[in-house]
């Protein structure tokens, strides 16, 4: 796959699935907290184009199920009628707009249910922007502060240089998901959602921010030498100016790549704490609690489609991945 074709592609999947994330109250069609305590670990639903009577539907239909199963049983579906599944369905409760849904009494659970009943997908979509998000936020935060202070000890370098380099060796040599742990278990547990997520975004941001300054500090240090800096130097452009136009563009390639490296780094830490229960709580989802229930064995065992925001993570790193190898191969061709 060539480097134009890997960047275009993970670049229009990236989009794709925080676009779905963001637009989640359209895109779910359930809320995400809405319980059906009837339905509790209710398999995917199943989706049919052929009824009893073996007729062929354009549309795809689904069967009412059965509340007769409960938790390790199955959920007969109720083949007396067919609910077509239909586009822009408005919620009778809350009025909403969503982009696919059936009629009541029938649910359409495409991921399931959890132990209270709740719609996996609505969770899915709605716990992404916690998740992906937060490491969104973190890698910005990490990588502005790691790029400022890289900047500034890579040119002005004496005291300044010794100072954030002798600061970056500490943080270097300090396992940051450990001391994540640590931070978070020295701060209250009850927090609100909101609090919890700015929390873990300022502690991961602030804590890892080293290995981006030290990367940029050597590319600034290479370019600070070069000729036209040193041109423009001696006729008399200042300090700011020869950031801005020469050094500071010169940095770019090296810090995008490098966010394409710590943005799965810091889903999965997020992700982490949450599954422990030092991030974020219930009942507003996210990737992490939501894998909680994975702790309990029958539920490890028993319902694979809890594993599903676990799954999903997989997708989302690899396109990171293929991301950060896109940005380095064109940061390479571009330096040569």
């Amino acid at each position: 796959m060539s480097v134009r074709r890997s960047l275009v592609t993970a670049c229009v999947f990236l989009i794709a699935i925080h676009v779905a994330a963001l637009g989640a109250g359209f895109v779910a069609p359930y809320p995400p907290t809405a319980q059906n305590r009837m339905l509790p670990y209710a398999p995917p639903t199943r989706l049919h184009i052929v009824d009893e009577a073996r007729r062929l539907h354009l549309r795809p239909f689904v069967y009412a199920l059965s509340e007769e199963g409960g938790v390790g049983a199955a959920y007969p579906e109720d083949r007396g009628q067919a609910f077509p599944v239909r586009l822009l369905v408005r919620d009778s409760a809350s009025g909403r707009l969503h982009l696919f849904g059936v009629d009541e009494p029938a649910r359409l659970f495409l991921l399931g249910t959890d132990g209270f009943g709740r719609d996996q997908l609505s969770r899915l979509l709605h716990g992404a922007r916690i998740s992906l998000f937060a490491g969104l936020i973190a890698t910005a935060l990490s990588a502005g502060v790691g790029w400022l202070l890289g900047l500034c000890a890579g040119f002005y370098g004496r005291w300044v240089d010794s100072l954030v380099m002798r600061a970056a060796d500490v943080f270097l040599a300090l396992p940051w998901l450990y001391l994540l742990f640590a931070v978070r278990a020295v701060l209250p547990l009850h927090v609100s959602a909101v609090h919890a997520f700015l929390l873990i975004v300022v502690v991961i941001g602030l804590v890892d921010w080293a290995r981006s300054a030290r990367l940029v500090r050597g590319v600034v240090l290479s370019v600070r030498e070069r000729n036209y800096v040193l041109a423009a130097r001696g006729f008399g452009a200042s300090d700011l100016y020869l950031i801005r136009r020469h050094i500071a563009p010169a940095t770019l390639g090296v810090l995008l790549t490098q966010a394409a490296l710590l943005v799965p780094q810091y889903i999965l830490a997020e992700v982490t704490l949450s599954f422990l229960g030092l991030g974020v709580g219930e009942p507003v989802p996210s990737w992490g609690n939501m894998l909680t229930a994975l702790q309990r064995y029958y539920v490890l065992t028993a319902y694979w489609w809890m594993w599903v925001p676990g799954i999903a993570l997989v997708p989302v790193f690899l396109a990171y991945f293929l991301l950060s190898e896109a940005l380095h191969d064109r940061v390479g061709h571009t330096s040569h």
